[in-house]
């Protein structure tokens, strides 16, 4: 845990790291989020048409911090139409005790208390041009409303996009900004989920990355994805595996496959990595993934991965944690 907290610790003073506030990041090459209508199907790739992000604000902020969302409502050529457009979406930003530490708040369903902690802002977009392909800000807010969380090293804000009604798919995008009218990141800042769903590419030349970070108490790693429709094959890289195959799911199917750790894994970020099928057959695809610990604990998926993008390092003697 130490160790955890002093990479968190240099990973929130590093100058890079600003460029997590924007969700989905560069690095991650993920077009848009996605959450449909609480009135889908889920076999669009939406299993429970709910997502749940979180921000983190270094301690030594002091102005105020904005929650920006690119094409919040459910319109235009942008979002996936199910006919005519009739979803609305809720927004919903939290703070405060409870926020991210009620262990229903890192979870994959919206159950229980997954609202947790202090409702800071909310409002609902449905089909209105005032906001497609445009920005809305969410704030100002106090960045000591955040809940205090020093494995995270800082405070931490939750941000829930969920259908309320309709059927239609709603895509979008975050960004964490010191500016209501502007994206002008927060230094030191960060983003994470627990739960990514998102939008892959349609150019098959296009791959797409998520990150999830191993502590040092991780030993296997449990991934589980959703509605992957055989679009290719996922694939698992890190310091110490060049490209481990990943089981894939088909059409509204759950698949999940165990993937070992070994030492020189632990304290380092993995890069599971989303590779079409070359013919570009399949479009509009929409994912959702997941990974576990041995414990059954959620891994949290940075959008910067910490330390860096892993990198295959074919020299390294592997080790087995025992």
């Amino acid at each position: 845990m130490i160790r955890r907290l002093i990479l968190l610790a240099v990973m929130a003073l590093s100058a890079w790291l600003c460029r997590a506030q924007p969700v989905p990041a560069s690095d991650e090459n993920i077009p848009w989020l996605v959450t449909f209508g609480a009135r889908s199907q889920t076999s669009w790739g939406d299993d429970d048409f709910c997502q749940t992000f979180f921000f983190v604000v270094p301690k030594s902020t002091v102005v105020p911090i904005y929650i920006r969302v690119f094409d919040p409502d459910c319109s235009g050529a942008i979002d996936e139409a199910k006919g005519e457009f009739n979803t609305v979406t809720n927004f919903s930003v939290y703070g405060g005790k409870g926020c991210i530490s009620d262990p229903d708040a890192r979870e994959t369903d919206p159950v229980g208390n997954y609202r947790s902690g202090n409702l800071l802002a909310t409002r609902d977009f449905g089909a209105d041009s005032q906001y497609d392909q445009k920005w809305y800000t969410f704030g100002p807010f106090d960045p000591n409303s955040g809940e205090d969380m020093p494995e995270y090293s800082g405070r931490v804000f939750k941000v829930i996009a969920q259908g309320k009604s309709g059927d239609d798919g709603n895509l979008y995008r975050y960004f964490m900004s010191s500016r209501p009218d502007a994206n002008e990141a927060i230094e030191g800042g960060n983003a994470f989920t627990f739960e990514y769903s998102f939008r892959l590419h349609d150019d098959p030349k296009e791959v797409s990355h998520i990150y999830p970070y191993v502590d040092e108490r991780v030993i296997s790693v449990k991934q589980s994805n959703f509605d992957w429709d055989g679009d290719g094959s996922v694939r698992l890289v890190s310091v110490a595996k060049k490209g481990d195959a990943v089981t894939t799911s088909g059409d509204d199917q759950w698949v999940s496959s165990v993937h070992p750790i070994v030492k020189q894994e632990l304290n380092t970020s993995l890069d599971i990595r989303f590779i079409k099928r070359s013919d570009g057959a399949v479009r509009n695809n929409n994912v959702v993934f997941y990974i576990r610990n041995q414990y059954g604990a959620l891994l949290p998926f940075f959008t910067v991965p910490i330390g860096g993008v892993p990198q295959y390092k074919p020299t390294i003697a592997v080790t087995k944690i025992k």
